[in-house]
């Protein structure tokens, strides 16, 4: 196990059981989109290895992610 984890288990062994539970389970949580955005990109890069990408128009994806937002 890497020193900084050692050293954050360690920690964390430290504080009350409930605390330890509450962030063993963020902490999985995060693990979970990591592992899920990493899933993503992969497909994306073996898609466009395929030769399946297409151009891009940056500001209608601003558009959509504004008005998904509530912003402007």
């Amino acid at each position: 196990m890497v020193k900084a984890l050692e050293q954050a288990v360690a920690a964390l062994s430290r504080l009350p059981e409930a605390e330890q539970e509450r962030i063993a389970g963020e902490l999985l949580s995060h693990l979970e989109k990591v592992t899920s955005l990493r899933a993503d990109i992969e497909a994306g890069l073996r898609s466009l290895d395929a030769g399946e990408g297409r151009e891009l128009d940056i500001d209608a994806v601003i558009a959509r992610a504004r008005s998904r937002n509530g912003q402007w």
